[in-house]
Formats: structure tokens, sequence, C-alpha cells
């Protein structure tokens, strides 16, 4: 057997230091990019170590709300309200020459939520819950206990979808009132309500979306909370409760192109609310200020490009009864309304609640805009006739 030359085992030598090299290269290399990794995740693994478990929301996480919740399911009621609605049987001219102006009777019903907010009975809840259309409404309160108790109806404001309810009861479980001009958009908010008429006290959870929403339609005095926490048909009269535990709104409807629940849920302010209550177990009826003869347009910022406004606020007086008291002290159609006793009107949702909130018998002092130009008018406030009033 041939013995290899010098030359090539000096080769073979050569290319073993040269792998060996190599090995060594990609091996000190693993390591090197192991202890990396390891430098990279050690902040984040100490991070996740000190945030607190449950799920993420403000602050690292979300409020523990089960004590508030507890507390709160307790004052929130289901409502049923029937009452009886008469119609003729049939509007055929024939049938009614042979047989007479015959009337049908049948019951209506409706269902929804409330709210207790007084230890000795006080409910409220909207109008249109109580409200089915029909005379002679009966209505009973259903408490977390169960007890179901008939109900008084101390008063009903349909301007403001809310209704007062009296129960005979004591020591009743209350939610505190809160100032819902001090909500704040993303704040936690609960909403509480039995939806359907079948869950009851059921509790969802979102945020304040907006406030001051106004949606044509619902109410004339129209400022309501906006929240994604789900509400659905039954939850009308619940309660909307802030991270507090504080009563700030009342649950009154859904915005929905389907029906259903779409994340969009409206409530009356706790304010508004509250003065309403006030005014109904006071005189059963809202006494509102209004100046007659007048008809009013929202502003959009073409109308405010053509008449000259500055911008959109406001509200446009579209017609004016040459008769009326408005006719008198100046006001013309095309005007636009800009402030109300030095307040701006943001709109006519807010002309509205200022001109209800006014003193009747006052002299309201509006500037206004006309042909581009600023002007001042003094309107007398007279008393808007109540569409219900006090009903036992």
């Amino acid at each position: 057997m041939k013995t290899a030359s010098p030359f090539m085992r000096r080769l073979i030598v050569v290319l073993l230091l040269v792998i060996a090299g190599l090995a060594f290269r990609v091996g000190a290399g693993l390591v090197n990019a192991s202890r990396e990794r390891q430098a990279e995740d050690a902040p984040a693994a100490a991070a996740q170590s000190s945030v607190p478990q449950g799920r993420p929301g403000l602050g690292g996480q979300l409020p523990d709300l089960t004590g508030i919740a507890e507390r709160a399911v307790s004052a929130v009621t289901s409502i049923t309200s029937t009452s009886t609605i008469r119609t003729p049987l049939s509007n055929d001219p024939f049938y009614r020459f042979f047989y007479g102006d015959r009337i049908f009777e049948r019951q209506a019903q409706s269902l929804g939520s409330g709210v207790i907010v007084s230890a000795d009975g006080y409910v409220v809840t909207n109008n249109h819950v109580v409200d089915s259309g029909g005379s002679r409404p009966e209505v009973s309160v259903i408490l977390a206990d169960k007890r179901e108790l008939p109900a008084k109806i101390i008063g009903l404001d349909q301007q403001t979808d809310l209704a007062v309810l009296k129960i005979e009861a004591r020591n009743l479980p209350t939610i505190p009132w809160g100032d819902s001009s001090k909500l704040k958009v993303a704040e936690w908010v609960l909403a509480i309500g039995n939806p359907f008429g079948v869950f009851s006290q059921t509790v969802t959870l979102g945020i304040v979306s907006a406030t001051g929403r106004s949606v044509e339609g619902l109410s004339a005095y129209e400022d309501f909370i906006q929240t994604d926490a789900a509400i659905n048909r039954g939850n009308s009269g619940g309660a909307l409760i802030n991270a507090r535990g504080e009563l700030v709104g009342i649950n009154s409807a859904i915005y929905s192109e389907t029906g259903g629940y779409q994340g969009i849920g409206l409530a009356v302010p706790s304010n508004l609310v509250r003065q309403t209550m006030e005014e109904l177990i006071k005189n059963g009826v809202i006494r509102r200020g209004t100046v007659y003869g007048i008809t009013l347009q929202a502003m959009t910022a073409e109308i405010a490009q053509q008449l000259g406004a500055p911008d959109a606020k406001g509200v446009l007086v579209t017609r004016v009864d040459p008769r009326s008291q408005a006719a008198e002290s100046g006001l013309r159609p095309g005007d636009v309304i800009a402030t109300f006793n030095s307040r701006t009107i943001e709109g006519a949702s807010h002309f509205l609640r200022l001109l209800g909130a006014a003193e009747i018998g006052s002299t309201a002092t509006m500037a206004i805009i006309r042909d581009g130009r600023r002007a001042t008018v003094r309107v007398p406030i007279e008393e808007e006739q109540p569409t219900r009033g006090r009903r036992r």
C-alpha cells in the first residue's frame, strides 16, 4: 500500500484545521444568538409577570365592578303595563250604515324596566314603557326579590320619554344619583335591565361613546348619552350606572338598522331625569316655556352659507304666524336664532331645551342673523300646553 506524499499530508491537515475552525465559529454563533434571545425575552417576561391577571383594559386591567353591579341590580325592576285600546270594528261606510259604530276592544301590553330612586317606592322608567297607547293603564312593578306590586302613575312626560311611578313599599334598595354632566367619553358604564322581559337583572358593560347626542324622532328634548353597552328591547327604563355605582342615565332606546343590538344605545341623562322626576312628583306635569307661532329647522353648512351665517350653529326660523307674538316681536322667516338669553345655540335640540327651561311669562332676548347681519329681538315666553297630565 502506498503512503501519502508529504504534500497530501499537509493538505489534509490544513483542511481539518479549516473544518474545525468553521465548527467552532458556528457553535459560538449559536451560543451568542441564544444569549441575545434570552436578553431580549427577559424584559418582556418581567413586564408580563408584573401585569395583573385579567382582561386588559385602561390602566392594564378592567375595574372590578362586581360589587357595584350586585348592589345596583337590586334596585332595578321589571315593569308591565296593560291598557285597553278601543277601535271601530270597521271603517267601511256600508258596514257602519247597517251595523252602526261598533267598537272593538283589545288589550295592549308593554314590557320594560325601571329604577327605584327612593326607599319609599318612587320608580323612574320610560314613558313608552307605561303608555302603550290605550286607556286605563294598569302597571305592575316586579322587584328583584320577585315581589309583584301594583304601581300608581304619578306623571308622564312624552317630551323626555320619562315616567314616574309609586309603589307601596318601604326600605327599598336604591341607586344613588350621579352627575351626568361630568361624564367623559370612554368612561366605563354598566347597563342594567330586563331584556325581552325574560332575562331579569341583566348587566352589560360598555363605555360612554358620546354625550349630548341628538337623534331625530326619539324625543323633543334630545340630549342623549350614547353607549356601546348592550341594550335590547325590554331594557328601556333600566339603569345606566358609572364605575362608582351612581345612576347617570335611564336607558331609553337603541339606534339600529335591523331592530337588534348594534352597539348604539341611548340613555336620558340623570340630571334631566332627576329634574323631570321632581317636577312630576310636585305638579304631575312638566311646565315648559315655548314661543308659539314659529316653525323651526336645523341648520346645515349649506343653509348657513346661503343666509350669510358664520357657521351651522343656531336654528333656522322657516315660518312665523303673522298673528303671533313672535311676529309682533320682529321674528321673520329666514332668521337664524344664534343666541338665547346670551347663550350660544348649538343646534335645534339645544334651543328647545333652553326654551323649555325658560321662565314662563318672561321675555327672552334672542340674537338673530338676518341677511348676514346681526340683530336682536325680544320674544315673550308662553306656557307650552302639556300633551299628558297626571294619571292615577
